[in-house]
């Protein structure tokens, strides 16, 4: 039986789609912050931030309690590689650094999307593909300083860059599993729960032993576990029910710009003018696009 037909955004309860939307990606932000608080290293925060979330998906979302296919499986590695990258990339450079070349993901799904999914590039993809490639390209023209919360900046910066290719393969694979299931994204919350599956186990093993850690770091682990990771793709997958994909891309957008913010609250830290510069770029290419696809195309008879 075919569902129901799409809901108008002005619609009861839409403004408070909108809240829940902008609620997951506030949430979201608050990692880099909350990861640099905790003095564990990279490999136990992406691995007990995983094992806690696992608990927190089982409890919120009863759909993620399904028999996984292999497509599910293979969405989850592409979504636990993002996961440790993007914690190692936290502890390595800034939290600006960190996140805003994970905005790069849609260059690799333009670039990839014609071969694993079949879709067309059309020209203002290369323009909006050539845009995204100078704001990565400002991470390392502009190197930041060393720091006490960005110890290696480079290698920080290289890889962020990696985690926007793995979050682009999980956006493509969620695409893919989209398309192949009679309830469209009926899979996500699953192929979410494998994914801290496959984080919790394969940092696991460089993970322990366990060194000096603190009754706060693990608050923050658990923080991070419940509420940055299960509750914000809680509040995601509730509220983008009634909000269009692309003003759904726009409101996430909030994540990028407050990611840096917290960590300046936090920890004083400062990202350099070329990381600004790349962001601002990144996000304003993002926004601008998002805009443009919102425009109603001229019909071929028309002309």
């Amino acid at each position: 039986m075919p569902g129901p037909g799409p809901r108008s955004s002005h619609a009861p309860g839409a403004l408070g789609s909108r809240l829940r939307v902008l609620a997951a990606a506030a949430l979201f932000s608050s990692g880099g912050a909350a990861i640099k608080a905790v003095q564990l290293t990279a490999w136990q925060v992406a691995s007990f931030r995983s094992g806690i979330a696992i608990l927190a998906f089982l409890l919120l979302l009863p759909e993620t309690r399904r028999r996984p296919t292999l497509r599910v499986l293979g969405v989850g590695a592409a979504y636990a590689s993002t996961m440790i990258l993007f914690v190692q990339a936290n502890k390595l450079t800034t939290a600006a650094s960190a996140i805003f070349p994970q905005a790069t993901a849609p260059l690799w799904v333009v670039l990839l999307s014609p071969w694993l999914l079949g879709e067309r590039i059309r020209g203002r993809d290369v323009a909006y593909m050539a845009v995204l490639a100078v704001g990565l390209a400002c991470f390392f023209v502009g190197i930041d300083p060393a720091s006490a919360t960005a110890p290696n900046p480079f290698l920080g910066n290289v890889l962020a860059s990696l985690s926007g290719l793995t979050w682009a393969f999980t956006i493509m694979g969620l695409r893919a599993l989209g398309r192949n299931s009679a309830e469209e994204g009926s899979w996500g919350p699953a192929a979410a729960l494998w994914g801290s599956i496959f984080a919790c186990l394969a940092c696991l093993p460089l993970a322990l032993p366990l060194g000096p850690s603190t009754p706060r770091d693990w608050l923050v682990v658990g923080y991070l576990g419940v509420f940055q990771i299960a509750v914000a793709y809680v509040f995601l997958l509730r509220g983008i029910e009634r909000v269009p994909a692309v003003e759904a891309s726009l409101l996430l957008l909030l994540e990028p710009v407050l990611n840096p913010v917290w960590a300046w609250i936090v920890h004083g830290e400062t990202p350099g003018a070329w990381s600004l510069t790349g962001g601002a770029i990144l996000l304003l290419a993002t926004a601008v696009k998002s805009w443009i696809d919102t425009r109603p195309t001229r019909s071929i008879s028309a002309r």
